[in-house]
């Protein structure tokens, strides 16, 4: 079953530190980002530390996200585009998030979660090689689901795999990844090798056929 986390709600404020003159926000305990998209002016904004913390601990990069913004009477819909953290102590630094249209379509990534045992591999006949972990996406917001679940008990014998053309998509969502692309299969015990899982890719969300939205110029990488 594909799921679809519940909707993670954030307030904010607009803020007007910027540059270097965001490390005194840090000290007051609120957290910079900025949010922008498709035919929308980018706008500065400032989380509580805690709160935006726990909740990033909660959201996938396909997952949206309502926010309020203080003076505002409707909260915006957007996407966790980037998170940047100090290289050392990995302290929480800034926050992209991408405003979309709900009538617009977006292409993102979805991860895939492993689900189930395989037959095959419960016995020690074979061994599961892993392929992607992610698939690229496109549909409206409202479409998307938090993660697409891989059912290895369908495993049942070596040398079977599931490719991405073997998911079960909801409908509403293009699969723009290569359907022949493998996400597991199972090769016999004597002739497996090591192979690295795949990484998930972090999320790319982009507005189809009108191009990227430029980030506020002059934005703080401090």
């Amino acid at each position: 079953m594909n799921q679809r986390a519940a909707q993670v709600e954030l307030t904010a404020e607009r803020r007007t530190l910027v540059g270097k003159q965001v490390k005194q926000l840090r000290r007051q305990g609120w957290l910079p980002a900025v949010m922008y998209g498709h035919g929308f002016a980018p706008v500065p904004l400032q989380f509580e530390a805690k709160n935006l913390m726990r909740a990033l601990a909660q959201i996938s990069g396909s997952q949206l996200v309502s926010i309020r913004i203080e003076g505002q009477s409707q909260p915006e819909m957007a996407l966790v585009r980037d998170i940047q953290r100090d290289p050392i102590t990995g302290m929480l630094l800034h926050v992209d998030f991408y405003r979309v249209s709900l009538t617009e379509r977006i292409r993102a990534e979805i991860p895939l979660t492993l689900v189930k045992k395989s037959p095959v591999v419960e016995r020690n006949a074979g061994i599961l090689l892993h392929g992607i972990s992610s698939i690229e996406v496109e549909c409206l917001p409202g479409d998307l689901v938090d993660t697409i679940e891989v059912d290895l008990s369908t495993l049942v014998e070596v040398d079977q795999e599931i490719a991405v053309r073997d998911l079960s998509v909801p409908a509403g969502i293009e699969v723009l990844t290569d359907p022949d692309e493998m996400v597991v299969r199972v090769v016999p015990v004597k002739e497996a090798v090591e192979a690295e899982e795949v990484a998930p890719a972090a999320a790319e969300v982009e507005v189809i056929s009108k191009g990227k939205a430029e980030k506020e110029a002059g934005e703080e990488q401090d």
